[in-house]
């Protein structure tokens, strides 16, 4: 019997993405912003980067894209990003450190 262990590169870039874009979204949103807009904004960047990984796997490999692996591949993304954001990120202050660093109010008339 024998036993592998690998790690596809591309797999462990998304995951990363997926850890980083709930900062990523505290970066391009205010905090006024609806957590439905910030959700939906989450889900669009986790699937746009499921698709991309993807398209460079294929590419790479010179196989055939495979849109159903990319669009399932999509879910998980998205629940490593919401559950980094409501574990990791908002309750060390990241979150809101982010939105407050490049987004600012403006308050002149």
């Amino acid at each position: 019997m024998n036993i592998a262990f690998t790690l596809d590169p591309l797999t462990i870039v998304q995951f990363v993405i997926a850890f980083l874009l709930p900062v990523l979204v505290g970066l391009v949103t205010t905090r006024v912003t609806s957590g439905a807009m910030k959700a939906w904004l989450l889900a669009g960047l986790s699937l746009a980067t499921s698709l991309l990984v993807e398209l460079a796997r294929a590419l790479t490999a010179g196989e055939i894209y495979d849109l159903g692996l990319a669009l399932f591949a999509a879910l998980p993304a998205f629940v490593v990003s919401v559950s980094t954001h409501y574990g990791l990120w908002k309750p060390t202050g990241v979150a809101g450190a982010a939105q407050d660093t490049l987004i600012t109010e403006n308050t002149e008339g």
